[in-house]
């Protein structure tokens, strides 16, 4: 089970948490909640010391399981993402002894 259509990973998630139980309305309500006070915990660290870059995709990613704002910028972040990883230089591996 190595799919990688977009909707795999959130119907997995929504499932691991019991989420796809839950009404459609208390599901967005939940998901609203915890993705957005992570994604605000995660513009919080923008300004103070802590691990944002991290974070704030994290916010995005769970929003992103049920709101198509939040999977429109989630799919630019990863975009940047990919873009910054492709400029950066490759390392090669030297053994030092």
């Amino acid at each position: 089970m190595n799919s990688t259509a977009p909707g795999d990973f959130s119907s997995r998630f929504k499932h691991a948490l019991r989420l796809d139980e839950l009404s459609p309305s208390l599901r967005k309500v939940i998901i609203g909640i915890a993705g957005g006070l992570i994604l605000l915990a995660g513009v919080a660290l923008l300004f103070l010391p802590g691990p944002a870059f991290i974070v704030i995709p994290i916010g995005l990613a769970i929003l992103a399981t049920e709101f198509a704002w939040a999977r429109h910028y989630f799919q630019k972040v990863r975009h940047w993402y990919e873009k910054a990883k492709s400029r950066a230089p490759k390392k090669k591996k030297s053994r030092s002894f």
